[in-house]
């Protein structure tokens, strides 16, 4: 009886051999023909979002930073959250005497970096874009919750992802450190959903107080644009 389940074994074992060399060879050939023929289909950069097999994801080139950034501002939908974000931010922080072009802003959330272009496009030459994914050149990374800034690092911290806060690991460390690294007299703005009660909002932030909400609308998103003061002695008239 052993003997005969020894053979049966040996001839499965056999057969899978076969069957696994026959796939690399087959592998290997279509490899050979398609990932490193001299076409034209492989030798340009794909404009496909996404890789569709792994050769064409192997023969894509690295778009330089800069170019990509001129194909982004150069989009409707990028040029029309800046006037978005220059209309319902940055003319009340303008208004607020908060922001100037001296001012040091910190962005976060700043994803591919919309409103660090947009303020210097403004006119702001000091404006720092973080993200927890990089985004050259606008935007590096860093940890919401642990930011690698000096206490008063900032005049201003801007963020208009709606999203940001909300959506945080932790919104009151997110909150503490958006404090922590604004300067006494300084400003905080944020995009927060408008669903959200702002109560909540301003309880998330121990040291400020709201000064200013009003409405915008952010990539067809309605939001709430939170301004809040880090200068608990100065009343600017605009709660």
């Amino acid at each position: 009886m052993d003997v005969h389940v020894r053979r049966l074994l040996n001839r499965v074992a056999i057969a899978l051999a076969t069957v696994a060399t026959a796939a690399l060879m087959h592998l290997f050939r279509h490899s050979s023909t398609s990932c490193f023929a001299s076409s034209p289909a492989y030798s340009s950069l794909s404009l496909a979002p996404f890789p569709r097999t792994s050769c064409e994801a192997a023969s894509r080139r690295v778009v330089d930073p800069d170019i990509r950034l001129a194909k982004l501002q150069s989009s409707p939908r990028w040029r029309r959250h800046s006037a978005a974000l220059s209309a319902s931010v940055f003319d009340p922080l303008r208004r607020l005497r908060v922001l100037g072009n001296s001012s040091r802003v910190l962005c976060l959330a700043a994803g591919a970096g919309r409103a660090v272009d947009a303020l210097r496009v403004a006119g702001v030459g000091d404006v720092t874009g973080v993200d927890l994914v990089d985004f050259p050149p606008l935007v590096r990374r860093a940890d919401p919750h642990s930011l690698p800034f000096f206490d008063d690092a900032f005049d201003l911290v801007l963020s208009d992802d709606p999203a940001a806060l909300t959506g945080a690991l932790f919104p009151s460390r997110f909150a503490a450190e958006i404090e922590r690294t604004v300067r006494r007299g300084g400003a905080i703005a944020l995009a927060v959903d408008r669903h959200i009660n702002l109560s909540v909002v301003a309880s998330l932030f121990r040291k400020s107080r709201v000064v200013h909400v009003r409405n915008a609308t952010f990539d067809g998103s309605a939001a709430s644009i939170v301004i809040l003061s880090t200068n608990y002695y100065q009343s600017y008239g605009f709660v």
